[in-house]
């Protein structure tokens, strides 16, 4: 039986592919999903891919993963990332270990891209390989 892993995208990378192509490519987040579950597939995971642009979904989600006992989480909280003390709570509320992800490098960004709620409470970050950060924090959830 395949171990779940959760990978949750937050505010606008429903939007991936077109918006700013130079910032964060020109795929859209079905490419990163089809990559995903490949590479779980590889792993022996089954991927749980899910978006909203809805900071309550995602808490939802967070403690859902918990609660199926899924391995991890994977999220890119997308700019909710620098704000979100709620989805930094339900990180430190649940024991399932969470990875944020990002397309792009936020420290290498606008100033207020360099707080990361996320990465306070998460147990690691992986940012600026576009897809491939995602790929990579399957590669270290295959680790834990």
């Amino acid at each position: 039986m395949s171990e779940k892993i959760y990978v949750l995208n937050g505010p606008n990378l429903n939007m991936l592919g077109t918006r700013e192509p130079d910032v964060y490519g020109e795929e859209t987040l079905d490419d990163i999903a089809t990559r995903m579950e490949a590479r779980g597939k590889e792993l022996g995971f089954d991927i749980e891919m899910r978006q909203s642009s809805h900071e309550g979904h995602l808490v939802d989600w967070l403690h859902e993963a918990q609660g199926d006992q899924a391995k991890a989480v994977i999220l890119n909280a997308g700019a909710l990332t620098h704000t979100s003390l709620a989805l930094y709570d339900a990180i430190k509320s649940i024991r399932t270990p969470v990875i944020e992800v990002h397309l792009s490098n936020p420290a290498g960004r606008e100033a207020y891209r360099h707080k990361s709620y996320i990465g306070m409470a998460a147990i690691g970050s992986i940012s600026g390989f576009g897809i491939g950060s995602y790929e990579l924090a399957l590669d270290a959830v295959a680790r834990l």
